[in-house]
């Protein structure tokens, strides 16, 4: 027989959804079901808590304590990188392989930084504002009209300047 069900009791689920849409109950069944949980509700909290995310692919994290579950959007440098450019809702099923062609402002780009800098493994803010870099290198866009491997090294030679935070 199953364990006794704890009312106080938290669980964390953590799950990679596209913001704004329906996750599929095969996905979150085995997740959600064994806490007791409606699949169909858990994905209609997760589509409103993700609707500012639409489109971009976010990691959800689920709290769940006493059968209600809480949604908090924990969004990795690509998904912040990605909003900032603005780009327009793309149909996923019909265009693949895109490349964000954007270009981020020192600002934007020091905003995302800020964002993701508590998980971040750098010990100094710079090694953060690096990591974002390889990011954008990754999705393909530009930071001030310069390609991000050149600020890169621009940050090791110490001719871009960084804030401390």
């Amino acid at each position: 027989m199953a364990p006794k069900f704890d009312a106080n009791e938290t669980k964390i689920v953590t799950l990679r959804q596209y913001g704004g849409e329906q996750a599929p109950s095969s996905v979150l069944a085995p997740k959600v079901g064994p806490l007791g949980m409606s699949p169909k509700k858990v994905g209609d909290d997760i589509v409103k808590g993700t609707s500012t995310w639409k489109g971009i692919r976010v990691t959800v994290r689920l709290t769940i304590q006493n059968r209600a579950a809480k949604v908090d959007v924990e969004p990795n440098a690509t998904s912040l990188v990605i909003k900032q450019l603005k780009e327009p809702l793309r149909d996923r099923k019909k265009t693949k392989n895109i490349k964000h062609s954007g270009n981020l402002t020192k600002a934007q780009l020091f905003d995302i930084v800020r964002q993701m800098r508590p998980k971040s493994l750098a010990r100094e803010f710079k090694g953060t504002v690096k990591e974002v870099l390889g990011t954008c290198n990754a999705v393909g866009c530009t930071v001030d009209g310069c390609k991000p491997i050149a600020l890169q090294e621009a940050i090791d030679n110490d001719e871009f300047d960084c804030p401390e935070k």
